[in-house]
């Protein structure tokens, strides 16, 4: 090693003292170079501050989480393209445009419980997180849950709770939530769901028809009924597991 080198790794290494001392997020000096970093902020700048998202903070999140590291690494340079990528089993992550989308309407504030039908991969959950930290997220695909609960304890996301099994119920140990946002497509809403939202609460579903598109729909739960807004067309992979029996 020449001395040059040395002298680098000196200073890289003080630079990691330092932000232990002054308690930055660990490894926010030593971490490696992220090679996604430039092509998250033209997705930002392009998909979605160029369309609607407005929300400061949303796009502030939306280029801080790596999208990346929640796809597979053979696709990972196509995380941050301008359309859903598959992530197994049949199922696909949403493009960045709808999963800012989702998130703005449902306007989730810090101390929120929220419940989110369909992990996938975690990177919806991941994103709801930087928002509040009370967030649960059901997976009815046993491999997926294993694999995004694993993804986002490796990624810190610790408060992230991750559970198999079918969303149509909801997770009633938890329930009332502030905001619950389904993430697959449904032909109705799961009474359960509505049940467990709190008085004032937000459901946002894509509902419609399972086989073509749906209606990115909005539900506010009032003392004097459900109030319901339709807000854009959007295509989702299905929801399955009791749904269809009903």
């Amino acid at each position: 090693m020449t001395k040059s080198a040395r002298h680098l790794l000196a200073i890289l290494a003080l630079l990691c003292i330092v932000g232990e001392f002054l308690s930055l997020p660990d490894g926010a000096l030593c971490e490696s170079p992220d090679p996604y970093a430039a092509t998250r902020q033209r997705m930002v700048l392009h998909q979605l501050r160029a369309r609607d998202i407005t929300d400061p903070k949303v796009l502030k999140v939306m280029g801080t989480v790596k999208r990346h590291l929640f796809v597979s690494p053979s696709r990972a340079s196509q995380a941050y393209a301008d359309h859903p990528l598959p992530i197994g089993e049949g199922q696909t992550i949403s493009q960045p445009y709808i999963v800012a989308l989702m998130t703005q309407i449902l306007d989730v504030k810090p101390g929120e419980k929220v419940l989110e039908i369909g992990t996938g991969s975690g990177y919806q959950a991941a994103v709801l997180s930087h928002f509040t930290d009370h967030v649960w997220s059901i997976e009815i695909r046993k491999g997926l849950a294993e694999n995004a609960s694993k993804r986002l304890k490796a990624l810190s996301y610790d408060k992230i709770r991750v559970k198999h099994g079918d969303g149509y119920y909801g997770w009633l140990e938890y329930a009332p939530f502030d905001t619950i946002m389904v993430t697959a497509a449904a032909n109705h809403v799961s009474p359960s769901l509505l049940d467990q939202l709190k008085m004032g609460g937000r459901l946002l579903i894509p509902l419609g028809s399972t086989t073509y598109y749906q209606t990115l729909t909005k539900i506010t739960k009032t003392p004097k009924g459900n109030e319901v807004e339709h807000l854009l067309g959007v295509v989702f992979v299905p929801m399955v597991g009791k749904i269809l029996e009903e």
